[in-house]
């Protein structure tokens, strides 16, 4: 008899299913491989548990990809859990990946401590960028690891752009629909309101940022661009009131 889904077990496999591109997932991924091992579990009941999840996702639905028919109440408890409180979710998946692997989060979740104070202000820190390294993870798995304009695929180019910033939503901090996988020009682009994004998901070149290109063919590509639709992600679509949020500002710089 199938030894039942524990509710840590659950979301062990939550944060994979968000860190893992969909159609990258199978018993053969290193990643499931080695989470299996820490769960005491074969890589295809892992995999399986990963696609019973991807079946709740409204946005591979939309795609007519529809996981795994079968599922548990406890995933639909995890997913609905993580749209109330992403930060609070995210960090208790890898803190308990950690705990699996006997290491400290930040260790686990190789994020850089150094130079950091003790104490309450040192856990926080830590928290912090524990739910930063799990929102870019996300964030770049989700589209494949594209930037969404450009279409670079070199994943030292690419990062997780806020759409509403980090400062300004402290509710949507880590929620992936909250994220666009840019590459560092686009992003500071876009956080500098020199480009924007429709709801409707197509790209807005400035005046501003068109005459102040000088070179001739990245002005051109540029122009080819301007009005064009994203990339899409396989999942975790962003989320059109987010865009709103974002594409008014940059209407009213």
């Amino acid at each position: 008899m199938n030894k039942p889904w524990t509710r840590n077990e659950t979301i062990v496999a939550f944060n994979l299913y968000c860190k893992i591109p969909f159609k990258s997932s199978s018993k053969s991924n290193v990643l499931v491989q080695k989470y299996a091992s820490l769960l005491g579990r074969s890589a295809s009941a892992l995999n399986m548990k990963i696609g019973n999840i991807g079946r709740l996702d409204p946005d591979l639905k939309a795609q007519g990809i529809s996981g795994l028919v079968h599922g548990a109440k406890l995933e639909e408890d995890i997913w609905n859990e993580f749209y109330d409180n992403p930060s609070l979710l995210a960090y208790e998946s890898e803190r308990i990946i950690a705990e699996l692997q006997n290491k400290p989060v930040e260790e686990s979740s190789n994020v850089i401590i150094d130079n950091i104070p003790q104490g309450e202000e040192r856990n926080t820190i830590i928290k912090q960028r524990v739910n930063q390294s799990f929102f870019r993870s996300t964030v770049l798995s989700s589209y494949n690891n594209l930037c969404c304009i450009s279409g670079v695929g070199n994943i030292e180019l690419l990062e997780a752009c806020h759409i509403v910033g980090w400062a300004d939503d402290v509710n949507n901090r880590t929620n992936p629909k909250n994220g666009l996988c840019l590459n560092s020009f686009f992003h500071k682009a876009y956080d500098k309101l020199l480009i924007g994004i429709t709801p409707d998901l197509k790209i807005v070149i400035s005046d501003e940022l068109l005459f102040q290109t000088q070179n001739d063919n990245f002005k051109k590509y540029l122009n080819e661009i301007n009005n064009k639709k994203i990339i899409l992600p396989d999942k975790f679509f962003p989320d059109k009131n987010l865009l709103q949020v974002h594409y008014e500002r940059y209407k009213n710089k």
